[in-house]
This record gives structure tokens, C-alpha cells and sequence, in this order.
């Protein structure tokens, strides 16, 4: 911000209550249980989902886990 904030004692105007659209924190709990491993994938790939990410502004590795967590999400759907 190149301009400092002028604060006043003014009138504020008027005034609108929003409903709260926050979730519980139980709806803030993740989907499912994680699994810590070890996975070695080639150079490419790594920073194909890197800059995908940056793209994103998001975690790379979150972006790898969704692609799997969909993946099979649809091949059980596909089992049924």
C-alpha cells in the first residue's frame, strides 16, 4: 500500500449481519486417515506438478495426493 489508512470518528453507515457461511469444525476434519511414504518418481513429473502447483499457489505433494485420493475414488466407482 503506498497510501496510509486515514482513520475518522465518523458515521460508519449502515450496518448488514451476515449469516455465518464458516463450516463446523467438524466439517473441518480431513476426508480421510494419511499415510506417510516413500515414493521415488522421475524428475519430470516432480516438477511438472512443482510448477503446477506454484501455478496454483498450492502444495505440490497436495496436488500428487488429490490426483491419487481421485484416481481411486473413480476406479471403485467403475468396479461397482
Amino acid at each position: 500500500m503506498s497510501k496510509p489508512i486515514q482513520y475518522t470518528d465518523g458515521p460508519v453507515g449502515d450496518v448488514e449481519l451476515v449469516t455465518d457461511f464458516l463450516p463446523s469444525p467438524d466439517e473441518l476434519k480431513l476426508k480421510s486417515d494419511n499415510t506417510k511414504i516413500t515414493i521415488s518418481l522421475s524428475t519430470e513429473s516432480v516438477e511438472y506438478f512443482k510448477t503446477a502447483a506454484e501455478k496454483h499457489h498450492m502444495q505440490y505433494q497436495k496436488m500428487i495426493r488429490q490426483l491419487l485420493d481421485d484416481y481411486v475414488a473413480h476406479q471403485k466407482r467403475m468396479e461397482k
